[in-house]
């Protein structure tokens, strides 16, 4: 019996160790006109990431147009299915995982949320051609056994508007791929998100305002944190799902907590203890949560020795203070 009772005990201590998972600790792998090498794939694991988001495009002409061109031969070689593949294929080699999250690009950069259609033939001819769209990339996650696929970034309008089509697309996307499933939605968008319970994760792109000081110190950024937090939890719980950050960062720059979704080529100061302490305040806050999966820094160029530096004020915290930060916690977590 106490044999027994040994061998229960030991099993009961492997089952729960084997529930403590590792965070999705994530680079958003940024598509490139060229192939991926080996020297590329280093510099995403001396940051200790296990995870990246790979991102095939499709192109829209204007915010009405109902048409997405993909796969094509004029657009860049990591933005096109061939190109995602060997980026997926390299990444898995070394070990590290991916999401597969095919976006939206429309043209002079109109916002995918206002995406919306004047006429129902309009939406029938989206719905078609977002079909086709995302099932290549449903399939091509399959073939490559990618852990992930986000099924839309950013699409609040079309997501509103049409919320029977969501239902059924996963339920085509479910018969394809096999692995979890997750869709993006912008910081405002996601209490709205109609579908949360048909996929595995809730996923957000963080983008939340949170201080307006210029330089905001770790607590106040972690002050800011609160009250959206505290909604985001309560969407975990009711939903009974975890939470996943498809895209979070900050630029380096002042005052990169008042508005963190800012793309614009702004010449705001250089800030890199700004974009440092969000990045501390984020990670303060959410991994070390159970119910939060883990998340995919926006973002990561593959030509990583070009990117980032003391003087840019942009998004990627690569070659600036805050990489170091992010290495350091996606090492502990």
């Amino acid at each position: 019996m106490r044999a027994l009772g040994f061998f229960i005990l030991c099993f009961l201590q492997l089952s729960c160790s084997s529930q403590i998972t590792k965070k999705i600790n994530g680079v958003s792998f940024v598509a490139s006109r060229e192939e991926v090498a080996q020297l590329h794939i280093d510099e995403v694991l001396k940051v200790n990431a296990n995870h990246a988001a790979v991102m095939p495009f499709g192109f829209i002409r204007d915010i009405n147009s109902p048409e997405i061109i993909h796969n094509t031969d004029r657009q860049w070689f990591g933005e096109t299915r061939n190109g995602a593949k060997q980026y997926i294929e390299m990444l898995q080699k070394n070990g590290v995982q991916v999401m597969v999250k095919p976006q939206i690009w429309i043209w002079k950069g109109e916002f995918t949320g206002t995406l919306k259609m004047n006429s129902e033939e309009h939406w029938k001819q989206l719905e078609a051609s977002y079909d086709d769209f995302i099932l290549t990339y449903a399939q091509l996650a399959q073939d490559t056994n990618a852990e992930l696929l986000c099924i839309g970034t950013e699409l609040e309008q079309f997501v509103k508007a049409r919320p029977d089509y969501w239902k059924k697309l996963i339920q085509k996307i479910r018969a394809v791929y096999k692995g979890k499933l997750t869709y993006a939605a912008n910081w405002d968008e996601y209490p709205r998100t109609t579908f949360w319970e048909d996929l595995d994760y809730i996923g957000i792109d963080a983008y939340f305002p949170l201080s307006d000081e210029k330089t905001p110190t770790v607590d106040q950024l972690r002050t800011g944190w609160q009250p959206w937090k505290e909604k985001i939890l309560a969407l975990s719980k009711a939903k009974n799902k975890q939470v996943l950050f498809t895209e979070f960062g900050y630029r380096s720059m002042d005052y990169t907590g008042k508005k963190p979704w800012l793309v614009d080529r702004n010449d705001e100061n250089v800030n890199l203890e700004a974009q440092v302490n969000a990045k501390k305040a984020i990670f303060a806050e959410f991994w070390s949560e159970d119910w939060f999966a883990g998340g995919y820094v926006w973002k990561w160029f593959i030509q990583h020795d070009k990117a980032g530096g003391g003087e840019d004020n942009r998004f990627t915290p690569q070659n600036k203070p805050a990489q170091q930060i992010i290495s350091e916690v996606y090492k502990n977590h």
